[in-house]
This record gives C-alpha cells, sequence and structure tokens, in this order.
C-alpha cells in the first residue's frame, strides 16, 4: 500500500491527511493558517505534514494544494491573493524540513485531480472543474493529464468576464465571474433583495438577527430550503452565471464531463438546477450535439487534501 501525504492551505486552514492509492484518507490533522505571516504560514505546512510523517513513517511523498498561482515548475507560488505569499519557493522549503520529496500545485488544481481520480468523472479522460466557494477556481484535465498552461497558472475560470464593465474585480479586471457566481456574490444578491424586498426575505432576515448586512452563505442556504423567496432568487442568480460559463467552457473544451465543485455546491439542487437549466438554454444549436454532462463534485471537503495526495504519488 502506497501512502502519500495530502496538505490543503487555504486563507483560513491548512488541512492534512494520509491518503493510499484508493483515496481513502487514513488520518488528518488542521491547524489555523497565519495568513498575514508568510514565514509561519510555510512553518505551519511543515508542522502539519512533519505530525503526518512520523504517525505514518511510510508515506512516500508530500502533495500541497494553495490557494495561490504556482509557477511553471511547480516549486514556488508567484502571488496568493488571501495569503501574505510573494515568490517563495515553498516546495523545496518543504521538502528540506520534513525530509520528503514534496509537490505543489494550485488548489482548484488539486481538487478537480481528486474529482479526476475518485469522483464523479473518474471514467472521464477529460474534464473540467468550476470550484466555487468565496471566490471560484478552476481545474482542467485533458487526455488524463492536469493541463496547467505554459506558465503554470492556466485554469483560473473565476476571471473570465462575464458582463464587460461589470462589478470591479480583485485580479484588476471587471465583470469577472467571479463577482456573478461565487459565495461572495451570493451574499451579495441575497442582501440586496433583502433590503429591496423585506417581505419576501422573511426567513432570511429572521435568521439574521433583522439586518441584511449580517446576511452570511449559511443563512442563505438556511432560508432558501425553508422556501424563502429571495434566497432561493440569490441561488438562482450565481446558477444563471454558473450555466453560462459552463456552457462557454463546454464550446471551448469539448470536454466529457463538467464539474462544479466547491463549498457552495453543498447546497444541492438549490445551485444545481438553476446552473443546469441554463446551461441547456445556452447551448443552442450545440446542443443538437453530443454535449458535457453536467454534474455535482462528489469528493466533498477533502478534495484537496485528496488531490494534492495523489499529485505527490506520482511525482
Amino acid at each position: 500500500m502506497t501512502l502519500t501525504i495530502g496538505v490543503d492551505v487555504g486563507g483560513t486552514k491548512v488541512a492534512g491527511g494520509v491518503v493510499d492509492e484508493h483515496g481513502t484518507v487514513l488520518a488528518s490533522n488542521r491547524r489555523d493558517t497565519p495568513a498575514e505571516d508568510p514565514a509561519g504560514t510555510r512553518d505551519t505546512i511543515v508542522e502539519v505534514a512533519a505530525e503526518l510523517a512520523r504517525e505514518f513513517p511510510a508515506a512516500t511523498a508530500i502533495g500541497i494544494g494553495a490557494a495561490a498561482w504556482i509557477d511553471a515548475a511547480g516549486s514556488t507560488v508567484l502571488f496568493a491573493p488571501n495569503l501574505a505569499w510573494r515568490d517563495e519557493p515553498l516546495r523545496d522549503y518543504v521538502t528540506k524540513a520534513v525530509g520528503l520529496p514534496t509537490v505543489l500545485e494550485n488548489d482548484a488544481n488539486v481538487a478537480a485531480w481528486a474529482e479526476f481520480r475518485y469522483g464523479v468523472a473518474r471514467a472521464a479522460d477529460s474534464m473540467v472543474m468550476i470550484t466555487v466557494g468565496t471566490g471560484i477556481g478552476g481545474g482542467i484535465v485533458l487526455n488524463g493529464k492536469l493541463w496547467r498552461g505554459a506558465n503554470g497558472i492556466a485554469a483560473e475560470l473565476g476571471h473570465i468576464q462575464s458582463v464587460p464593465d461589470g462589478h470591479p474585480c480583485g485580479c484588476g479586471r471587471l465583470g469577472c465571474l467571479e463577482q456573478y457566481a461565487s459565495g461572495n456574490a451570493l451574499v451579495r444578491f441575497a442582501r440586496a433583495g433583502a433590503r429591496q424586498e423585506p417581505e419576501r426575505a422573511a426567513k432570511l432576515l429572521e435568521l439574521a438577527g433583522g439586518d441584511p448586512l449580517a446576511i452570511s452563505g449559511r443563512q442563505i442556504t438556511e432560508a432558501a430550503r425553508a422556501g424563502d423567496g429571495v434566497a432561493r432568487d440569490a441561488f438562482a442568480q450565481i446558477g444563471y452565471w454558473l450555466g453560462v460559463a459552463m456552457a462557454d467552457l463546454a464550446q471551448s473544451f469539448d470536454p466529457e464531463i463538467l464539474v462544479v465543485g466547491g463549498g457552495v455546491v453543498d447546497a444541492g439542487e438549490l445551485l444545481m438546477v438553476p446552473t443546469r437549466t441554463t446551461y441547456r438554454d445556452q447551448l443552442k444549436q450545440r446542443g443538437r450535439f453530443p454535449v458535457a454532462d453536467l454534474s455535482a463534485a462528489e469528493t466533498g471537503n477533502t478534495a484537496g487534501v485528496v488531490g494534492a495526495a495523489d499529485l505527490a504519488r506520482r511525482g
């Protein structure tokens, strides 16, 4: 049995796990991310990985999935929007500190790889995945291989322009998909709806203590499941934009399957129904021909750890 260690690095947590070749997580740990401290974040990753390596000395390699742009060599964090890293040589540092070969990859790429290897896309040879969380990420697998692009930073699908001259995005552009189909967009739509139509947002406002600005993503999901009109509208809006983007991706890559992952997909059909409906509507004449199925991810919150560990196994 081959064991590897996967580490999922985000803005709030560093989660680690020991994973076998079947994608089963045998042990896990986690620490809070000291996001404003580059050295502290780096050393937290080492601490998480080293602890698991001591517990499982048969582990042969470490895979790291980081919410960041990674260089073409897979060695350096070029930039991380929610972490204070700039040109951080993370791979070699972890390799030396823990004593195991290390693979470094973008977090959405490792989540897509987990879904390709062990999730809903496991029978496919090509897939495109959009991860819907606080922001939006993406991962692309073509001919059984993760597609990283010429410079290692492909599949930034959240920064495809959806609305010309639309909402400003943190990347510097206007109207990016991330501003219309992410968890942050869901909250923005719900808060605006609650202010404009409080009578249709009764459950949502009850959960938020009557303050539209206090509305959170979890409250939107709970209220939508209870039938709140504004909460359901918010899901319909992000589902619309996600469906438009998925149709564009089907036209561009013609994959076997399109996958929606990330934390927001936990809302299930509240998100997937409007996404699938728009996806089919947007295909127009293309829909007369074979086209990718659109499915929700299956690997859940272990995707980052499992995908990173499997990429480490492959070197």
